[in-house]
This record gives C-alpha cells, sequence and structure tokens, in this order.
C-alpha cells in the first residue's frame, strides 16, 4: 500500500481518536478525584443495591453512574480501577456487564427519543425502545447474580483504593485541593499514555481492512434468520439497512408497519437487524475501542461477553415477540 493511501486514514481516525481520549481522560480524572474527595459515599448511594448484591467496592458505583452519562468515561474509571488493582479482570468484567443498562440510558436521550421513535411512530417505538431496554437489563441483572456467585474479597483489592486516593502521600486533611488535582492530572496522563497509542494503532489497522474488506457478506445471515423465526420476506431487506444503519432500517420499515408487518414483527425485524449489526459493529468500531481501553487479551474478553450476552437476550426477546 502507498504511503499515500495513510493519510486519508488518519484523518478519519484521529478525531475519532482525539474524542475518545477527551472522554477517558474525564472519566480517568473524575474518578481519582471522587475518591480523594471522599464522594463515593455520596455518588454511590444508589448504585450501592447493584454493587453491594455483586460484591464490588462502592468505587465502581461511580462508574456506573458516569456511564449513564458517558460510556465512554464510565469505561475510563473502570479501566483506572483495574489499572491500580481495585478489580481484577473477573471483577472488572463483572462491573462492565453491570454498565450495560446504565450505558443504554444515555441513549434514550440523544437517539431513541429525539430520532427513532418519531420514525417508528409510538406504539412501535416505545415497543422497540421497551424491548431494548428490557435487554439491558436483563444483562445487567445477569451481571449482578454473576458478581454474587463468582466473586469474593479475593477478586477486591480494598488497599488499593487508598493508592488511587493517593494515601500514603498526605492526609485527606494535610493534602490541598492544587495537590489533589495535580495527582489526579498525573494519573490520568499516565493511563492516557498508556492506552491513546494503542486506541490509535489499532482504529488505523482496523479502518485499513475495512477499506479492502466486504463487511457485507456478514448480511447473508439475515435470511436464515428471517425464515428461522416466520417473518416476511420482505424484513431481509429491512434487517440489511437495520444493521449497517439504525436510522435507515427504521425509516425503510415504518410505511410497512400496518400492512406487511404486525408491530411485533416490525420489533422482531429490528431486534434481528441489531444482531446481524453486532458482527459489523464489534469489527468497526468495539474491536479498536476495547483494546484500545484494555488491550487485545482482556479486551477479546470483553467484546465476548458483551457481545454474547446481547445475543442470547436478543433472541430470547424475538422469541417471546414471534411465539
Amino acid at each position: 500500500m502507498q504511503p499515500s493511501a495513510f493519510l486519508p486514514v488518519l484523518v478519519e481516525v484521529l478525531p475519532r481518536v482525539a474524542r475518545i481520549a477527551v472522554y477517558i481522560a474525564i472519566g480517568v480524572f473524575a474518578a481519582n478525584l471522587v475518591v480523594a474527595f471522599g464522594l463515593v459515599e455520596r455518588i454511590a448511594g444508589l448504585s450501592r443495591y447493584l454493587t453491594g448484591p455483586a460484591n464490588l467496592p462502592d468505587e465502581v458505583g461511580t462508574a456506573i453512574v458516569t456511564t449513564a452519562a458517558s460510556t465512554t468515561a464510565g469505561y475510563g474509571m473502570l479501566a483506572e480501577y483495574r489499572e491500580s488493582g481495585v478489580l481484577d479482570d473477573r471483577a472488572t468484567l463483572v462491573a462492565v456487564t453491570i454498565n450495560t443498562f446504565f450505558g443504554f440510558v444515555q441513549h434514550i436521550f440523544t437517539f431513541y427519543w429525539p430520532v427513532l421513535i418519531p420514525i417508528l411512530g409510538h406504539e412501535v417505538g416505545f415497543m422497540y425502545v421497551g424491548a431494548r431496554a428490557a435487554i439491558a437489563l436483563a444483562i445487567t441483572i445477569t451481571g449482578v447474580v454473576a458478581g454474587a456467585i463468582l466473586l469474593s474479597g479475593r477478586n477486591l483489592d480494598s488497599a488499593a483504593v487508598a493508592q488511587t486516593d493517593g494515601a500514603g502521600e498526605a492526609s485527606e486533611e494535610e493534602q490541598s485541593l492544587r495537590s489533589m488535582l495535580e495527582d489526579a492530572g498525573r494519573k490520568t496522563w499516565k493511563t492516557l499514555r498508556r492506552i491513546v497509542p494503542r486506541l490509535a494503532v489499532v482504529y488505523v489497522l482496523v479502518t485499513l481492512l475495512l477499506r479492502t474488506t466486504d463487511l457485507e457478506s456478514f448480511t447473508a445471515l439475515a435470511s436464515p434468520l428471517t425464515n428461522l423465526v416466520g417473518l416476511p420476506g420482505a424484513s431481509v431487506p429491512i434487517v440489511v439497512a437495520f444493521a449497517f444503519d439504525t436510522t435507515a432500517g427504521a425509516a425503510a420499515i415504518a410505511p410497512a408497519i400496518g400492512q406487511t408487518f404486525t408491530p411485533k414483527q416490525a420489533v422482531a425485524t429490528m431486534l434481528i437487524g441489531g444482531i446481524i449489526s453486532f458482527a459489523v459493529s464489534t469489527f468497526k468500531r468495539s474491536i479498536p475501542f476495547q483494546y484500545g481501553i484494555w488491550g487485545p487479551e482482556f479486551g477479546s474478553k470483553v467484546i465476548a461477553v458483551n457481545t454474547g450476552l446481547k445475543i442470547v437476550f436478543i433472541t430470547i426477546a424475538v422469541a417471546a415477540l414471534v411465539a
């Protein structure tokens, strides 16, 4: 490949990496400040109903709350807790799973409510968003149950919280606001130096591969899936469109609701489109993002858990809709 071919890729990738880096920086910086100022108890109050039964420390509650505003910032917090030793790999996977519903919540206000529901109409729109909310909540509950069964004190290091806090350098009374900010800034910079170069490299490689790979081959799965659950033949192009662009898929199916599709069939078709889209979105977005945050080994585990649980619960939802 000619060196000149890299320039368009860099133009496409660098702004995306910069945006993600900003959110990671916000998340990691906030995580350090929350602990340093002793705000964990206040922020994690409500989330303790989830973190408590899951045998996770209160600090994870701050990441859960943050995820509702920014998934990237929430992941940045969890990466900081894992890096500092507060959570081991198993506990981090449980925390990421519990985060699912809260990551969904932000999309209600940024996409589902202002964009998707007006396109689909209130009945089908609310049915679809309700189905996605139920799926996300089921995954979160699965994470809580998994934590209750699989986690114990061996998966956590309470002493590492003090290290994240900067304890040992100065007591809370002695440490000034400036020193807290400086300490949080140093730790944030250390995390960014580790994550951002890896993130940039993976994004560049994946983008180059996308330019030479036909991802539409994944949509060959659409016809067998729609036939299996007894959906109309017209669902196949809808699934294909939905897999690559949610808005386009919704716009394509909306005129056919009440004629070709019943409301339940329309929701089931869009959910199947979601299953197909995981193959595409995992390759285009999840791998670069998760590998950048966690590294290839642990990032692969996060992707496998996230994707596996989503497919399982979407399949259950589709079966319930077409039963």
